[in-house]
């Protein structure tokens, strides 16, 4: 089926999915009159969005996605919701059925990133992960659509050995708006966070290129912004930021490598309707949502 057929689809799946979840925990904020206020601003500023957060579910040499059906074969993860996931990319009811590290209970969706080490190579803990979905830079909103069911991408580059774009990789203290090359001394009550921006420009069809996200890209990030014409159907733009504690930088490493490596990957195992309620929402309606739970 080509795109046309599928946006159809997908239209009317929105149009229904709004009218029964109605974006449940995380509708919109309202003003004083009942409506839902437009100027309310998130943790993404005042473009539209809705927020999940979630715990560390599980850490494992896996990778469904770049190295599929190779049990243990991966450089150490930190996985975040589906508690199901492993190195089997199987989209079938093991997956759509299983238990959540996220609050949002119907994110049952997989993100997952390398593991943070010290300079003795033991893993630094997270704290949380907190997923942002909002529409890309000089994106319509309306026109932005679910991620269909069984989707997977990757944000960043794993083989990188140079600093990458800091509107894609970058790491922080808590949520300060500051955005740096490398990990820094964050203060005592703040964390340090890691940031990745994922691509959110489908090419219409194809579900997964495993590692090499020939089916994505980033909508430009300059003053036009918007879709390239290879992959022009707008999806939410994700953006994960890890926080951890505050540590010393030095010596501070990942799991794929350098610190110049960070990267991050996502599956979309929502139970879809939720999904497709919250897009329909919050990202098309443009207006702020709550943090889903």
């Amino acid at each position: 089926m080509g795109w046309a057929g599928r946006r159809r689809i997908i239209g009317a799946l929105v149009a229904a999915s709004a009218l029964l979840a109605a974006c449940g925990s995380s509708a919109a904020e309202t003003n004083a009159g009942g409506d839902p206020d437009p100027e309310r601003r998130g943790p993404q500023g005042r473009v539209a969005q809705f927020v999940v957060e979630c715990e560390l579910s599980h850490l494992a040499y896996d990778d469904p996605i770049v190295l599929p059906w190779q049990a243990g074969k991966s450089h150490l993860h930190m996985f975040f919701g589906n508690r199901a996931v492993n190195s089997d990319p199987g989209y079938n009811e093991r997956m759509l059925s299983a238990e959540t590290s996220c609050d949002q209970r119907r994110d049952t969706a997989s993100y997952w990133a390398p593991a943070l080490l010290n300079a003795e190579g033991n893993v630094i803990e997270p704290l949380k992960m907190s997923a942002y979905y909002r529409p890309g830079h000089g994106v319509d909103p309306a026109e932005v659509v679910p991620y269909p069911e069984g989707f997977m991408m990757v944000g960043g580059d794993s083989t990188a050995q140079k600093t990458q774009s800091s509107d894609i990789v970058a790491w922080s203290c808590g949520t300060g708006a500051a955005r740096n090359d490398a990990p820094t001394q964050c203060p005592d009550g703040t964390s340090l966070r890691l940031i990745i921006v994922f691509p959110d420009c489908w090419d219409g069809e194809r579900l997964t290129t495993f590692g090499a996200s020939a089916h994505v890209r980033y909508s430009s990030f300059d003053n036009e912004g918007g879709c390239p014409e290879a992959h022009p159907v707008p999806l939410p733009q994700l953006t994960i930021g890890i926080d951890y504690p505050p540590v010393d930088p030095t010596g501070l490493s990942l799991a794929s490598g350098d610190i110049t490596t960070g990267h991050a990957d996502f599956w979309n195992v929502w139970d879809q309707a939720k999904l497709e309620g919250e897009v329909a929402m919050c990202i098309n309606r443009d207006l702020v949502c709550g943090v889903t739970s």
